[in-house]
């Protein structure tokens, strides 16, 4: 069966509201995840080039968002998407990430396929998800 942009679009919003108490903390680690991911797909400068053309289109409806340099060093790869997500609540905050996130994924689904966008997804965060649990259920 394939996989639906709706599919994809859950998958993303069960990510980012995964911990609404930190937020910034669990958006910047997605999308560092996800970056890691598909860096061994389409290498550093892809990927630049992909985040950065999704900023752009993202602008349209959140013209706030910040670029930042994706070029930098893990820790500092999305400082300034965390910078422009912490002047804004929880609600107007996700959204503007759920739509960043869906437009890169968007692009990248049209260059490699629905299925294996999802597998990297999936790749990406499935781990986080167990260890999340893990961690609730030793405290």
């Amino acid at each position: 069966m394939a996989t639906t942009n709706v599919e994809r679009d859950e998958i993303i919003r069960r990510a980012v509201m995964r911990r609404p108490d930190d937020f910034l903390n669990v958006t910047v680690h997605l999308w560092e995840r996800l970056a890691t991911e598909l860096i061994t797909l389409i290498g550093e400068n892809g990927f630049q080039s992909l985040y950065v053309r999704s900023v752009h289109l993202t602008r349209t409806t959140y013209p706030w968002i910040v670029e930042g340099n994706p070029t930098h060093a893990t820790e500092k790869r999305f400082a300034g998407l965390r910078n422009s997500l912490a002047d804004y609540d929880i609600e107007i905050a996700s959204a503007a990430n759920r739509l960043l996130l869906t437009t890169l994924v968007d692009i990248i689904a049209l260059l490699i396929g629905d299925i294996l966008m999802t597998r990297i997804l999936c790749t990406a965060w499935t781990n986080d998800a167990s260890d999340i649990a893990g961690k609730e259920l030793q405290e």
